[in-house]
């Protein structure tokens, strides 16, 4: 039996992201957000469009230097930065690194003055900025991500030797639409323009990604046209975008075979080779993960189209990756292709749960690999 693979179709990733690159403005920068994946070849091919990487570990920034090894990490992130993590950030040249908090402010400035250098920083900033329709929150109200308003406006009007503060990061949510997103990218510039006089400004990611209906994509043109707006408003302000998920969700198909098809009190359920420790995005989000049945032609075991639960290999009732009230019939060795797993799948999944094989890996076109199951 074939384990289950995740295919990446790099050509549609390298369309797509040239895509989202045309819809914003020049003054606009792309960065990819490392952190939705890692994979190598999916690096190297979003290297040719966007503008930069933002990491938010260590192993990022080791990942990053052995995979692209001359490309500058243009960002680096995440609460909770240790002293061993803000020297990798120095001896990574990083072009900018995101402070959290102001004790993280003045550990990095000593660590800079140290090593005899003058470190550029964005202030992260928790902003009370409404985010309608965001489906995760981390801004706006009590959060461990960012720092105060206030606490942003005085570290800028009085940094520490070591460190030249140029702006400001705000990511508040996730889950927004062009407008909503926009709205926000809005709200946070004029406020850094006018408390800061900040000169650079990164809007973070969060742009909404819809795996109920995935044909519904975020308004890419859309956000260009007003983050066009914002940034006419503020001429001389460099602005960032830092997307992963909606870079890299819709490239990413997680392929594998059906084991076992049986019916319990009315619904049935297909249990296929991997589960939620491969592919923990359902569990995690609390959705059913979109998916292409390629008949297999098989003798055995089938459903009939009534409701069906497709589940993995765990011991757990948790290891669910779709739920359908209807569909087409679905056979034990038929292969289901799991649509939208490019973004926070593997790279999030308890891979060690039951020590079960990992899954393959591969680039090209899932539908292909699917319809060549096992040859």
């Amino acid at each position: 039996m074939t384990r289950p693979t995740y295919v990446y179709d790099l050509a549609a990733l390298a369309t797509h992201a040239a895509a989202v690159r045309a819809a914003l403005p020049d003054r606009v920068e792309l960065l990819y957000a490392v952190k939705a994946n890692p994979d190598p070849g999916m690096l190297r091919t979003l290297a040719a469009t966007v503008d930069g990487f933002e990491a938010a570990s260590r192993g990022e920034l080791r990942h990053l230097a052995a995979v692209l090894p001359d490309r500058r990490v243009a960002a680096f992130a995440g609460p909770g930065k240790t002293d061993a993590d803000l020297v990798a950030a120095l001896a990574a040249d990083v072009h900018r690194v995101h402070v959290e908090s102001a004790a993280e402010l003045h550990r990095l400035a000593a660590l800079a003055r140290a090593a005899g250098r003058t470190v550029e920083v964005l202030l992260r900033v928790n902003l009370p900025v409404a985010t309608p329709g965001a489906v995760l929150v981390m801004g706006g109200r009590p959060s461990p991500f960012g720092m105060d308003p206030q606490e942003a406006v005085r570290l800028a009007a009085d940094p520490p030797a070591g460190v030249r503060i140029r702006g400001v990061h705000a990511h508040l949510a996730s889950g927004l639409d062009a407008a909503s997103a926009a709205a926000v990218a809005r709200e946070v510039t004029d406020w850094a323009v006018r408390q800061v006089r900040a000169e650079e400004v990164n809007v973070g990611g969060g742009m909404a990604v819809d795996y109920d209906r995935p044909e519904r994509r975020f308004d890419w043109p859309g956000y260009g046209r007003l983050l066009g707006e914002v940034s006419d408003a503020h001429p001389t302000v460099r602005l960032r975008i830092e997307p992963g998920r909606a870079v890299a969700v819709y490239c990413g198909s997680y392929v594998t075979e059906v084991i076992d098809v049986k019916r319990s009190q009315g619904r049935w359920f297909v249990i296929v080779a991997g589960g939620t420790h491969h592919l923990r995005t359902p569990a995690a989000k609390g959705h059913s993960q979109p998916y292409a049945v390629v008949p297999r032609g098989g003798d055995g075991p089938r459903t009939d189209g009534g409701p069906v639960t497709v589940v993995g290999q765990l011991c757990t009732p948790k290891d669910v990756l779709a739920y359908a009230t209807d569909g087409p019939a679905i056979a034990v060795g038929d292969v289901l292709v799991f649509a939208m797993a490019g973004a926070y799948a593997w790279n999030i999944s308890h891979r060690d749960f039951l020590l079960h094989e990992p899954p393959e890996f591969r680039a090209g076109d899932p539908l292909a690999v699917a319809h060549d199951w096992g040859r």
